[in-house]
């Protein structure tokens, strides 16, 4: 791609977390490129390309299920010309398609480890901002001052939480004070974006580490106030069963084994429903309806910090009401549970539970002999455990014939 825009006549560079990573001899997962050319003339180079964006205009470009971004220069948004660009609103960039020279563009960029440009023309990398310095020293700096960067875009301050745990970087000193002062504008990003960023945040690796940093710097509470509430608070069975939960989830994705964000978010609401649920089971509802209950409600107030897709909220339900169908083990219903497209999903969430301080222990064994035995063994699990479904009793009966 670079050898295309460079005999087109365009100046374009590698750029960004590529160069990066690969300067501290890591794998980089994606590039990105930056060039001269506009996105409708970069369009016209490459036919499996797309324009993408509304805040700033990008170019997807195709190649077998790898998609390269190429974005144009972009240039300081004060010097946007008419209305439809660089409009602001409470400090925050809602549109940026201002176009500029290199050296405007890595200026605009937000950390200086992420404004490095590698040129194929010689093989060197341009540095304008002194990203190559932090990279050395292992720091992450906002370029230009912090505390208008983070009002131009809060959800700087999640990339950079991501980048500090990923890279293990410890942040700049005025950078770190205005995460803490600004951490209350998350509360403007519009919660279809969080969603995305919640993914970035938990599911690239770094999951239990990007918590403690999010916690450590007042940064959750705002993502997932029902939760940290009861962090802030002191709940050790709160932090502890999400730091377990995050850590299963970096487990799994060093595997290559998947992860599905309904798991993800119903562990990190986990807390706030269990609370809620000993609530209503307290007033005397019982145990199935009442995490059908609270679960249904800590969603409906989750949603207006962070848009969960439909798909992924039953899921969740699913999840918590399976706490108490494993209880549940008389007769035949152990042998239909464990053939539920939910149960996997169910018994992994209950051994967390164990894990984090519950008294589960003799239920987790039950349901890890269960899925380890035969038919015959099966049947005999349950039948010592007695209690089985009752027959109806038939009309005009005065007793029972026997159970199941």
């Amino acid at each position: 791609m670079l050898y295309r825009l460079k005999k087109a006549g365009y100046e374009s560079y590698l750029v960004g977390g590529g160069v990066r990573d690969l300067l501290l001899g890591g794998q980089p997962k994606d590039f990105d490129i930056a060039t001269d050319a506009l996105p409708e003339q970069v369009k016209a180079l490459f036919g499996n390309s797309l324009i993408i964006g509304r805040r700033f205009r990008l170019v997807h470009v195709r190649f077998g299920r790898e998609i390269i971004e190429v974005a144009t220069f972009r240039s300081h948004h004060e010097q946007a010309e008419n209305e439809g660009q660089g409009v602001m609103e409470d400090g925050r960039i809602l549109r940026d398609n201002v176009y500029g020279t290199l050296e405007e563009d890595a200026v605009r960029r937000d950390f200086t480890i992420n404004a490095l440009y590698y040129n194929i023309a010689d093989f060197s990398v341009l540095d304008y901002t002194g990203g190559m310095t932090d990279l050395k020293a292992r720091t992450l700096r906002m370029i230009g001052e912090a505390e208008v960067r983070l009002q131009e875009d809060p959800v700087r301050m999640l990339r950079a939480i991501r980048f500090a745990a990923k890279l293990q970087f410890k942040f700049e000193a005025s950078l770190q004070a205005q995460i803490e002062l600004q951490g209350q504008r998350l509360d403007l990003v519009p919660p279809a974006r969080l969603f995305d960023e919640i993914l970035k945040l938990f599911m690239s690796g770094y999951a239990e580490s990007t918590f403690q940093l999010l916690t450590t710097h007042h940064l959750f509470p705002h993502l997932f106030a029902q939760t940290g509430e009861l962090i802030t608070a002191g709940d050790d069975y709160a932090r502890q069963f999400v730091r377990l939960a995050l850590r299963n989830t970096d487990t799994r994705i060093l595997a290559d084994k998947p992860v599905t964000p309904a798991f993800l978010f119903a562990a990190l609401l986990w807390p706030a429903v269990r609370q809620r649920s000993e609530l209503l089971l307290a007033s005397g509802l019982g145990h199935l309806q009442s995490l059908l209950d609270a679960g249904r409600d800590v969603i409906n107030q989750q949603l207006p910090q962070i848009s969960i897709p439909k798909r992924f909220r039953q899921m969740m339900i699913d999840i918590w009401v399976f706490q108490a169908r494993l209880t549940q083990r008389q007769g035949k219903r152990p042998i239909r549970l464990i053939s539920h497209p939910r149960f996997r999903a169910g018994y992994d969430f209950l051994l967390l539970r164990n894990e984090a301080g519950e008294e589960l222990h003799e239920l987790c064994d039950w349901w890890t002999r269960f899925q380890e035995a035969g038919e015959g063994e099966q049947h005999q699990m349950c039948k010592a455990l007695g209690g089985g479904p009752k027959r109806r009793r038939k009309k005009g009966a005065d007793h029972t014939d026997g159970q199941d």
